[in-house]
Parts: C-alpha cells; sequence; structure tokens
C-alpha cells in the first residue's frame, strides 16, 4: 500500500472539509448577521461616497427571500419584521429587477404622501427642515465641475444628517403628490439632483419584501487613486478618517 498516496487523499479530503465548513459558516454569517457592500456612485453623497465599504446589518428589519444567496429561502413576505424607521439608510433589491442592489434613505412610510417642490421635500404635506451649511464645487461623471449646496436636513428636529442641491429646479425638484401603497416605503438618494430614486418610475415605491438590512459602519474606504499592486501609494488612496465611521 502507498502510505504518502493515503495520506495525500486524507489531507485534500481534510482541505475540501475546512473550506466547505468554512464556506459554511460565511453564508450563514452574511445571510443572518452582516452582509459587505460597497458604494459604486455618488448618489449617497455626502453621507457616502464612491469607494465606501460597508456593513449592513441583515437583523434590522426581519429577512425577505432577498436576505439569502440566490433567494433559496421560500418566505413570501418577511419574517422577525421589523418596521424600518425614516432616515434610515437602507439597502434594498430594485423593485422589477431584483438582482440589483440599491442604497437610500428612507424618507416615507407606507400610507405617507410625499412630494418636492422647489427642491424641498414635504411629508404629508408638512415641510421637511433644511438649513445650509455649506456651498462646494464637485466634479460630475463627465469631468465637469458644479457647484453645489449642502444642507443639514432632518425629519425630527433632532437627529440630522446631510444632503446636496446642485440646485432646486433639476430635473426631481418639482415632483408630483405621491402617496405611499401599503407595505412600500419611498427612498430618495441625498445627492438629490444625482439619484435615480422613488421619485422616477424606474425605481417607484419599494415592497417591504425588498429591503435587504439596514447600513451601519464604514469598515474600508478608498479614493480609486491606486491600484492593489500601487501599495506606495496607499497611504493617499485609502480614506483613513472614514474607517469605523457609523452610517447616520
Amino acid at each position: 500500500m502507498n502510505v504518502n498516496k493515503s495520506k495525500s487523499n486524507n489531507s485534500i479530503k481534510e482541505l475540501f472539509k475546512t473550506l466547505l465548513i468554512a464556506g459554511s459558516i460565511a453564508i450563514f454569517f452574511r445571510s443572518i448577521f452582516f452582509e459587505p457592500f460597497n458604494i459604486p456612485s455618488g448618489s449617497m453623497i455626502p453621507s457616502l461616497l464612491v469607494g465606501d465599504y460597508l456593513f449592513v446589518s441583515k437583523y434590522s428589519y426581519g429577512y425577505s427571500k432577498y436576505s439569502f444567496p440566490f433567494g433559496v429561502v421560500p418566505i413570501t413576505d418577511r419574517i422577525f419584521e421589523k418596521s424600518p424607521k425614516r432616515g434610515d439608510i437602507i439597502v434594498f433589491r430594485k423593485p422589477g429587477d431584483e438582482t440589483i442592489d440599491y442604497i437610500k434613505r428612507l424618507v416615507a412610510l407606507p400610507n405617507d404622501t410625499v412630494q418636492v417642490k422647489n427642491g424641498v421635500l414635504y411629508i404629508n404635506k408638512k415641510m421637511v427642515e433644511r438649513t445650509k451649511s455649506n456651498v462646494g464645487v464637485m466634479k460630475n461623471n463627465f469631468g465637469d465641475e458644479k457647484i453645489f449646496t449642502q444642507y443639514k436636513e432632518t425629519f425630527d428636529g433632532l437627529n440630522f444628517h446631510e444632503i446636496i442641491e446642485a440646485s432646486d429646479q433639476d430635473l426631481f425638484d418639482d415632483t408630483i403628490e405621491f402617496k405611499v401603497p401599503d407595505n412600500h416605503f419611498f427612498f430618495m438618494g441625498d445627492n438629490r439632483d444625482n439619484s435615480r430614486d422613488s421619485r422616477s418610475p424606474e425605481v417607484g415605491f419599494v415592497p417591504k419584501r425588498n429591503l435587504i438590512g439596514k447600513a451601519q459602519i464604514i469598515f474600508f474606504s478608498h479614493n480609486s487613486s491606486a491600484s492593489i499592486f500601487e501599495f506606495w501609494k496607499w497611504h493617499k488612496a485609502i480614506r483613513f478618517s472614514r474607517i469605523g465611521k457609523a452610517i447616520e
């Protein structure tokens, strides 16, 4: 008998078993507790930047079939359901194409009315308070510089988040009054003039079964100025000040 061959076969089996167990634990952890998510676009500037990597808590609102890889768990609605709060930043599956993840801020709950007039958000016919906090310059996707205004916005007068507006006369700065249906939510990006969100028919109202989880903390961030092989540039590319930042 070839002892070395037998040991080799046993080593391969043990390695395969270890990888299978580790993979199962990772899938379980990702499905039940936290899922990593990266920010590919500027729709949530200034709260989230392109190149931010964050953890999304899967347990925050309960679970649907979209909480699990490939939707393999046959859940028709949600289990262990918890209600999200207005102002939460949430990852959800895009209605109509549930293979795509979106991340936006929740602004309106079921049965709310929501409208934007001259760039100002109204919830249930009441103007949402916003206060100008900064004016700056930002490049768009084509490299053109554009002046924007930054505001502190609040839904309850206590908790504030930052939004930016290029103007109050852009495409979605004047909308119809939307009535959010039962079991649906209305989302908007913090970069109000550069966000495909519930104001657009492409997204519209988001069913509660599409919610994935709440954005909680940034665990890594970079500005794309260095590739993974350009290690000598990493100190300039990594946004160290954003690592560990709680998401509000």
